[in-house]
């Protein structure tokens, strides 16, 4: 491990240093705290309640017992207990049997409370509340497979285990590696974004209220079927990111963090400041030496026990700003970013995050989550921003929403359209997204119902005609995807199943759908079933993550747009030494149609939107090629040798997009 000196002065490295003897010694935290078995089989307990009176240990072991086995009281509000062996010299505690922490608090009330270090729990069947479950498997599992290296240009493919089938129930970690990875890397991504698996109890929070942050969720399985999933998910070259929570932590008590030792506080701030009102969740203190500890061993511990490949940090944009970015619309003025509206304490902690991350791990990707626009968001901290690798573009598929919702095809503002795909920080890298699980939640829809709705239910037959309404929505449905690759950002993401266009909308089993599952699956059987538009759909999202492997647009400098007509509906731009021309005009096609190019030289169409094994009607002539003129375009030319892409025996059809 590269552990050479900081580029940059930090108080909080120093303090680390001088106290804990290190940031790699001080994120391995989960080696001592929560439960440990020793090299001679006893176990070692140790947790941090600072307001609490007494701890006691109770659990299947002692028959539960609640006052047999107290914790030693130490420093700084910790406490230690240590079981010796049973007289067989196996651990006094089983594997896979329950513990509880008792807390006496000052005002003499008993607390019954699972373990913050938890590596495991599970509820029963009938219960509400989850129980912390030892986990010490007799024969943990063995990696099999090294990492695979960074990629260059990420493409992400956003997942949820537990909706990752067409069967109406929660789907399993072993189903994700049988069935789903082989899709994912069959489509061409090399990047899966996990969410919701770090443990929370209610399902429908769809991972975002955690209550046990060493836990993976047991609703899937277990932490070995965890691991056997990115071990394979590796062995197809394939990195896994984990969704991380670090922005607030759900309410719970019995089975969560909240008032852990009996306070309103430890891990939080006291309210009102500990509070987010809009979430229902508490707020960590971020300025606590033992909050640090315990979040920065969280990330260490996802890396080292599971091999997660990185982090997607979610509600940045929640923990930069005291005002948690409530009633804020960040119109991009300085005067947002730098003030005391910034958390400074949440601002260090993602800038020691980042820090050690890439200190230890120099292929570990971090990606924020942030709708601000904070400045230097993804710059080295050594320059002083917050080191993230990338940002999500979160404004481009709120673009796509909205210009489906309001406006005819033929109002489309290809000059808005173009800016709002361009729109980022010179220098910070940003993931682009046509749609995220965000837009399919419920109250929403993901792209593709928005396009064709009810008749996405009796009009996918490749069978028969298409419809208008099918025939405009499986089109534009693959040129907005690839222009937001094409165009969007230096990484792409796609949601579970969206890249075929998943019908209607996701939606968790909850009391006000009466528990069903039917709205919180992927149906994958639509892509199966060959005469069915959705095989199409899927074939287009292959082809072009195939073609962009091949070209490595998300890995070039930004793209040069060289036109964005309004009254043709044309945007053309070049990356990475491929032009990109796209028609979003809803009834017109150009034939002989000039375009600006870059290199001069000779064409050839390589991916094609309207082609037939795409759902296109296959009007352009592949073999056909296209080559360069030395002449002005598009008014004075500036460089000494302007090019252009006469389209002379084709058209560009209507609502098309080609390369």
């Amino acid at each position: 491990v590269n552990l050479k000196k900081p580029q940059f002065t930090s108080g909080r490295l120093f303090e680390l240093e001088e106290a804990e003897g290190g940031f790699d010694q001080f994120t391995r935290s989960y080696k001592t705290f929560g439960v440990q078995r020793q090299p001679d089989n006893s176990l070692f307990f140790k947790e941090w309640a600072p307001a609490a009176e007494a701890l006691f240990l109770t659990g299947d072991f002692n028959g539960w017992d609640k006052f047999s086995h107290p914790y030693t009281k130490k420093d700084f509000g910790k406490w230690e207990l240590i079981l010796p062996p049973k007289h067989d010299k196996s651990p006094a505690v089983d594997h896979h049997t329950k513990l509880k922490v008792v807390v006496h608090t000052k005002e003499g009330e008993r607390l019954y409370r699972i373990s913050p270090w938890a590596k495991y729990v599970n509820r029963e069947e009938k219960s509400v509340i989850y129980d912390w479950v030892h986990w010490d498997p007799p024969q943990p599992y063995n990696v099999i497979h090294p990492r695979p290296a960074k990629p260059t240009s990420l493409r992400i493919y956003e997942a949820h285990v537990g909706i990752a089938s067409p069967e109406g129930k929660i789907a399993s970690y072993t189903n994700f590696t049988n069935n789903v990875l082989p899709r994912i890397k069959d489509l061409g991504y090399n990047c899966i974004q996990l969410m919701a698996v770090m443990e929370h109890a209610y399902y429908a929070s769809f991972g975002y209220q955690i209550t046990s942050f060493f836990a993976a969720s047991s609703r899937y399985g277990t932490p070995d079927e965890l691991k056997e999933l990115i071990d394979v998910a590796h062995s197809m070259g394939i990195v896994v990111l984990l969704d991380v929570v670090h922005s607030h932590a759900s309410k719970n008590t019995e089975d969560g963090l909240n008032h852990f030792d009996g306070s309103n506080s430890c891990y939080f701030h006291s309210p009102p400041r500990g509070e987010h009102k809009l979430w229902d969740s508490r707020l960590f203190n971020y300025s606590s030496w033992e909050v640090l500890r315990f979040l920065l061993s969280n990330l260490r511990w996802w890396m080292e026990e599971y091999r997660f490949d990185g982090f997607r940090f979610d509600g940045v944009t929640s923990m930069l700003y005291h005002h948690h970015g409530i009633g804020s619309g960040f119109s991009g003025d300085y005067s947002e970013y730098f003030g005391l509206q910034v958390d400074e304490d949440s601002l260090v902690y993602l800038m020691l995050a980042n820090h050690i991350l890439h200190t230890l791990y120099p292929d570990c990707i971090t990606v924020a989550e942030d709708v601000s626009g904070m400045p230097a968001l993804c710059r080295p901290v050594e320059e002083g921003g917050l080191g993230f690798d990338y940002r999500l573009a979160m404004a481009i598929p709120d673009k796509w929403i909205q210009i489906l919702k309001e406006l005819k095809d033929e109002d489309w503002n290809i000059g808005n359209i173009t800016h709002t795909l361009t729109n980022r920080r010179y220098g910070e890298k940003c993931i682009a997204y046509a749609e995220s699980h965000d837009q399919a939640l419920v109250g929403d829809k993901t792209l593709a119902f928005w396009l064709m709705d009810k008749e996405m239910y009796t009009n996918m037959s490749s069978l028969i005609p298409m419809n208008p309404i099918i025939n405009r929505g499986i089109q534009l449905h693959k040129m907005i995807r690839l222009i937001t690759h094409g165009l969007g950002g230096e990484g792409y993401l796609n949601f579970i199943g969206n890249e075929f266009g998943h019908p209607e909308w996701l939606d968790f089993p909850r009391e006000g759908n009466n528990q069903s599952y039917h709205y919180a699956r992927r149906q994958f059987n639509l892509v199966d079933m060959d005469h069915l538009r959705y095989c199409q759909l899927y074939a287009f999202d292959r082809d072009m993550n195939r073609t962009e492997d091949k070209y490595g647009w998300l890995a070039a400098p930004p793209a040069y747009v060289s036109a964005k007509h309004e009254e043709d509906k044309v945007i053309v731009f070049d990356r990475a030494n491929v032009v990109f021309i796209f028609n979003f005009h809803p009834n017109k096609s150009f034939q002989g149609y000039r375009v600006g190019v870059e290199v001069p030289g000779k064409y050839k169409i390589k991916l094609d939107s309207d082609m037939v094994q795409y759902g296109g009607h296959g009007r352009l002539d592949h073999g056909t090629e296209f080559f360069t003129e030395a002449q002005p375009f598009n008014g004075p030319c500036i460089l000494n040798d302007c090019r252009v892409l006469l389209l002379m025996d084709t058209i560009v059809p209507q609502c098309n997009a080609h390369m």
